[in-house]
């Protein structure tokens, strides 16, 4: 077995195949996606009352195909079919990050591609579909969105950050009240955006995301993109973001701003 030391991932030798294969994936997913937007498309509700559609199970299935005859060795965890095991490597895909907006329309939804090993995502990819835009994060390597490299802004304190969050509506009452403590000392906030506003933040359009009730297929893949841009991505613990952490997600432009939002945020 090959042993990936932490920030090596770029010099691996499969790392240039498993790119390839991302952006192929990505590829498929932007025209999967676009080929279903905005038309007339059932919605169904799945056992958590979240929405899924043709569109979501079309893209995913074409995911896997392709991994499967990539690498076949590879696991695959998706959000909409049972996992795949796999040795060593474990693609984590998020056929729609953002459904809700997909079915009504509004574009800035996204296709969420990480590869972990041993856990911990080492290849992320944020695909925005509708907008034909997409970054891509890994160890060892600076980010990039479509195709030029980015970086987070310079903001480092509360007072001057442009704050972004999904939706407050996943937030349970202590955690709520953590996050308007915090985020009412900010330049600004603004709501929406599901994936993409991690986009925003590694090219330096926001400073700060905040974020609960997440899934790994809707943190892993952000989290190379964070780090490659230069920010900080973790739980509201501190704690590094990995196939088994919880489900609340704070990112940073830099890390003085990631340690003051955790003075507020920390604590279960």
């Amino acid at each position: 077995m090959i042993i990936l030391e932490r920030m090596d991932y770029a010099r691996h030798h499969d790392f240039q195949r498993a790119l390839a294969l991302a952006h192929a994936l990505a590829d498929a997913a932007r025209s999967i996606a676009r080929s279903y937007f905005r038309q007339p498309i059932a919605v169904e509700q799945k056992a958590d009352r979240s929405p899924v559609t043709i569109a979501d199970r079309a893209i995913e299935t074409e995911m896997r195909r392709l991994i499967r005859a990539a690498f076949p060795s590879h696991g695959i965890q998706g959000e909409e079919f049972a996992a795949e095991a796999g040795t060593e490597f474990t693609w984590v895909l998020d056929p729609i990050d953002g459904t809700k907006s997909f079915v009504t329309g509004f574009p800035l939804f996204g296709s969420l591609i990480a590869l972990e090993h041993d856990a911990r995502a080492v290849l992320g990819v944020i695909e925005a579909p509708a907008q034909g835009e997409r970054w891509v994060g890994a160890e060892g390597a600076a980010t990039t969105f479509n195709g030029e490299p980015v970086r987070t802004s310079h903001c480092t304190t509360i007072e001057a950050a442009r704050v972004y969050c999904t939706s407050t509506d996943t937030f349970h009452d202590e955690h709520l009240r953590r996050y308007e403590a915090l985020t009412r000392r900010a330049l600004m906030r603004r709501y929406g955006g599901d994936c993409y506003l991690y986009g925003l933040l590694a090219s330096g359009h926001c400073d700060l995301v905040i974020e609960a009730a997440l899934k790994p297929h809707d943190f892993q893949a952000l989290v190379p993109v964070i780090a490659g841009a230069g920010g900080t991505i973790s739980d509201w613990e501190g704690k590094p973001l990995t196939a088994h952490s919880g489900d609340r997600v704070v990112a940073a432009a830099t890390e003085p701003l990631w340690a003051q939002a955790l003075a507020t945020l920390g604590g279960s």
